[in-house]
């Protein structure tokens, strides 16, 4: 059956499994990763091991998803539903598409709204630098990428420290922060240079080494 096979293949980018939804705080960062990224899906009445588990109220489940999509996520994310029977256990499918809209923010708990990405199985929160890319990456206007010597100071830095934190490449570079930010924006989106990111931080390096 292809979502058993689907299962054993594990979480990733555009998969995640839920035993239930009881938060809708916390399963709000997943919708937004799924929409920042390249969109994914939910598959809520399996365990992180794959365990089919199966869905007791799909209607608890489906209110406490609408509710994190529309009331917080701003833009507020696209939900499809459909449902599966594996071993007569019911599996509700949650599918969130790329959003042309980015970038997605999630309220949490402490009343502010934060923006995530997906990155492998984990949803991330996202640095100032990848929340500029998401926002300029959803306009249709392209990067017109003009090599000035700080561009060429950055991209010699890369290919001979990479990976680089944002703070390393201000000093390297001698420029603020949000100049810095700039630069690497614009390269980004050129395809030059390309962003990790951790729970921890955002390192740096050339898109082609």
């Amino acid at each position: 059956m292809k979502l058993k096979s689907s299962i054993l293949q594990g979480e990733g980018e555009q998969l995640d499994f839920k035993n239930k939804i009881s938060n809708a705080h916390k399963i709000a960062k997943t919708l937004v990763a799924f929409a920042n990224n390249k969109g994914g899906k939910l598959y809520i009445g399996v365990a992180d091991d794959g365990h089919i588990i199966g869905v007791k109220n799909e209607d608890e489940e489906r209110y406490i998803l609408e509710k994190a999509a529309f009331r917080y996520c701003k833009p507020a994310v696209e939900l499809k539903f459909e449902e599966a029977y594996v071993d007569e256990k019911l599996v509700l499918i949650a599918a969130i598409p790329e959003s042309d809209l980015k970038p997605h923010y999630a309220l949490g708990e402490d009343g502010k709204w934060w923006v995530y990405i997906r990155v492998k199985d984990k949803s991330i929160l996202a640095g100032k630098v990848v929340v500029d890319v998401l926002r300029r990456s959803s306009k249709t206007d392209g990067v017109l990428l003009s090599y000035t010597e700080k561009e060429q100071q950055l991209l010699s830095f890369l290919n001979d420290q990479q990976p680089v934190l944002l703070i390393d490449i201000c000093k390297h570079l001698k420029l603020s922060r949000r100049k810095t930010q700039r630069l690497l924006v614009n390269m980004i989106l050129a395809g030059v240079v390309k962003v990790d990111t951790t729970k921890e931080a955002e390192f740096y390096r050339p898109a082609v080494v």
